[in-house]
């Protein structure tokens, strides 16, 4: 069984920073992708950063600049710092992984984190 833990949410004023991790524990396949999306309240899921092995790195364009995604694949840990925060990042956040065997591509989904950004 996988289990993805997050931690790092929290209320934030605008202008400011937050660190998420996410820790994947478990047996599971080879990983291909450690990410993060979100979802805002009536909005759906959207992807937000992700690491791909090798070093690729992926952004929405709504957080390029400000936020850096990093994986340490010795603790299968992916992080996801958030600078400049702004109102419209208020969202559940969402570590993804995906890992695969052969030609099956698995998703894992962890609890979700919230994160306000607020005054």
């Amino acid at each position: 069984q996988v289990r993805l833990v997050e931690s790092g949410g929290g209320l934030v004023q605008p202008g400011g920073s937050l660190r998420l991790s996410c820790a994947a524990s478990g047996t599971f396949f080879s990983i291909n992708v450690m990410g993060w999306y979100r979802q805002a309240p009536g909005k759906q899921r959207e992807l937000v950063a992700a690491a791909a092995n090798g070093g690729t790195t992926n952004y929405a364009d709504s957080v390029k600049g400000r936020f850096t995604i990093s994986r340490d694949n010795a603790k299968n840990t992916v992080y996801l710092q958030m600078n400049s925060l702004k109102p419209e990042d208020t969202a559940v956040y969402y570590c993804n992984l995906k890992t695969s065997w052969g030609t099956s591509v698995f998703d894992y989904w962890g609890q979700g984190t919230q994160v306000t950004v607020s005054s």
